[in-house]
């Protein structure tokens, strides 16, 4: 699978996050302070991962910055982009069963490596539910891009 990945920050995490994804047999499109010459601010390097996805350039992302929060909220506002800020596995299965998230939010500051593994065991693990209410949710979500501002 092609993963897009950005991180506003060059910490330990962020290049570990590389590497098991590498490891897992994914293609890494790296952004941020991930790559030399990239725009570091998390706004920036989050939207352009988030971007990736909503164009199919890849199938998924995981953004970072130091609390998870600006990250998953710049890529929130790129439509077509459901992105969920995860602090353990059971927070990340869900968010990939009941909110098909395409993109994957942590923070560089309370993200361990043995936690980061096991979120992203969970994260590939789950398969978005086919359950009517879960679609229907997604839907919702789906429609809220559509809409005027």
């Amino acid at each position: 699978m092609r993963i897009s990945v950005s991180s506003d920050m060059d910490e330990p995490v962020a290049r570990l996050l590389v590497a098991e994804l590498r490891e897992r047999g994914h293609e890494v499109r790296a952004h941020g302070a991930l790559r030399a010459g990239a725009d570091p601010r998390w706004a920036v390097c989050s939207e352009v991962a988030a971007r990736e996805v909503a164009e199919g350039a890849a199938e998924q992302a995981v953004v970072c910055c130091w609390t998870g929060t600006g990250a998953s909220i710049a890529a929130n506002k790129v439509p077509g982009v459901r992105a969920a800020l995860c602090a353990d596995a059971a927070t990340a299965e869900g968010a990939r069963r009941w909110n098909d998230a395409n993109v994957l939010a942590l923070s560089l500051r309370l993200t361990s490596g043995p936690l980061l593994r096991e979120i992203l065991d969970a994260w590939f693990a789950a398969v978005p539910s086919q359950d009517g209410e879960d679609r229907h949710n997604v839907a919702h979500v789906e429609a809220l891009d559509a809409r005027p501002r």
